[in-house]
């Protein structure tokens, strides 16, 4: 199995999926339930952002599960939220904090063999098209797509604002990049923060370099906004399947959202 998917444009502006895999590769028959173990995935916001390719920008979606191991997440295993529940490098529970597998987690030979079947060739890919974009461009912009459903209370408190926009505390990206994109999010008239609980996941605090041009910023959706939420979600109600016309009402924010990257990193 390909660990990626990616389309090469040309535009400087590359947008990262690296949770929207659902393949548990070899690993389906160690967890508990397959279903479970592919629930918490940032379910179609590849589709979500189909429209990018038509703005000439790079996309790379991941296939494996974030289950089998998140391709964002710290290499090394050290928590991106020190004191606040997550998930590990290879979670062992779900974002609620049901066990994943049927006996014993992943041992260091495991997660390092993950790490160099996935993880390795993922990241990989996103730094060679950065430096190849680099060479086209002054500045590029690498925007990590993610979503969540609005209610984990074990993650966060109360619903979502749908707009979580992550620069870790303005260190990943020119404060421009940021303030556009908030500006589009706040003219939408829905919730939205700026560094909030989610403030940029690894690869957004690995990659962004604002000194050296490459400015990293992530998208943390509310699910809300674009597919309808079940109160508890079961193997009988979850996923529910992608509908553009479901998602159109955030299509054409998503759209501007791209569109103001794109004009930040071609000023």
């Amino acid at each position: 199995m390909e660990p990626f998917v990616l389309h090469r444009g040309d535009a400087p502006l590359i947008v990262a999926f690296p949770h929207v895999g659902a393949d548990l590769a070899d690993i389906g028959p160690a967890f508990r339930s397959e279903w479970l173990a592919r629930r918490d995935a940032d379910w179609w916001v590849d589709d979500l952002y189909a429209f990018a390719r038509e703005l000439d920008a790079t996309t790379i979606a991941a296939r494996v599960s974030r289950s089998v191991i998140d391709l964002n997440r710290d290499p090394s295993g050290a928590s991106l939220y020190p004191g606040q529940a997550t998930t590990e490098l290879c979670p062992t529970t779900t974002f609620d904090g049901e066990p994943l597998y049927k006996e014993e987690a992943p041992d260091e030979a495991e997660i390092a063999r993950r790490r160099a079947l996935w993880f390795n060739p993922y990241h990989a890919a996103v730094r060679s098209e950065i430096a190849r974009l680099r060479k086209l461009h002054g500045k590029v912009v690498l925007y990590d797509a993610h979503s969540i459903r609005s209610h984990v209370p074990r993650l966060f408190d109360g619903e979502l604002p749908q707009f979580n926009i992550g620069t870790n505390l303005g260190q990943t990206c020119d404060p421009a990049l940021s303030a556009a994109v908030v500006a589009v999010c706040k003219a939408s008239g829905f919730s939205h923060v700026l560094d909030g609980r989610f403030r940029g996941g690894w690869t957004t605090r690995h990659y962004g370099e604002p000194e050296n041009g490459v400015h990293a910023i992530q998208m943390e959706l509310a699910i809300r906004g674009y597919m309808d939420e079940p109160e508890v979600p079961s193997e009988a109600n979850w996923p529910v399947p992608f509908s553009a016309d479901r998602a159109a009402t955030l299509t054409p924010i998503l759209q501007d959202v791209l569109k103001a990257a794109l004009a930040f990193a071609r000023t």
